[in-house]
């Protein structure tokens, strides 16, 4: 479950913050990384 709520969230602030498909997709996995290596979801 965990994992789901993480991917919504970067996928969420990815569609908010990116611009092209390059980078939304750059976006997203930064911040499936930053929200794993801080235990957000946990």
């Amino acid at each position: 479950m965990s994992k789901l709520l993480r991917g919504l969230a970067a996928g969420y602030g990815a569609k908010k913050l990116g611009g092209g498909c390059f980078s939304t997709v750059l976006i997203f996995l930064v911040l499936w990384w930053l929200l794993g290596n801080f235990n957000v979801f946990r």
